[in-house]
């Protein structure tokens, strides 16, 4: 089997299209989890916003979204297209995401999922924990309410 190279990048609003792409691919529209074009680009104008792309072998994989003030920040959103699942993408995406928040001083990083999203394998695997639960927060489209889980991960001060 060939090693596929995972290569890391960080992205801005001109890489408005290929987060679309992505998260048409990655995230199930039964669950009302994928965020507009204006959201994305309006949360890239906020200040501590970042986007981190991931290619495989020169195409498009997965991507973060993250946002950090005041020594605490929040995973946004985080999106493996399917063919790269279980491949080390959400890993390498996830570990970059953990440096970058050290870098910055952050002192706790937080996320919410959807209960039962495949992601929390990830998550727990890098040491986040659960420390809340937001009853019936997502709606599918077919009205259908799915609970919200939200983790932290501390990582202390650099």
């Amino acid at each position: 089997m060939a090693t596929r190279l995972i290569t890391l990048r960080q992205g801005d609003a001109r890489d408005a299209g290929i987060v679309d792409a992505l998260m048409a691919a990655a995230f199930d529209p039964r669950f009302g989890e994928a965020w507009t074009r204006s959201q994305c680009l309006g949360v890239l104008a906020m200040p501590g916003v970042r986007l981190l792309l991931a290619t495989v072998d020169d195409e498009p994989a997965g991507f973060s979204l993250t946002r950090a003030i005041a020594g605490e920040a929040e995973l946004l959103l985080l999106a493996v297209a399917p063919p790269f699942r279980r491949t080390g993408v959400g890993r390498a995406l996830m570990d970059a995401v953990v440096a970058d928040c050290r870098i910055q001083d952050v002192t706790i990083l937080h996320l919410e999922v959807r209960a039962d999203n495949d992601a929390l394998y990830l998550y727990r695997a890098t040491g986040f924990a659960k420390v809340g639960e937001r009853r019936g927060y997502y709606r599918g489209r077919d009205g259908r309410q799915y609970d919200a889980h939200t983790y932290s991960l501390a990582l202390g001060s650099t």
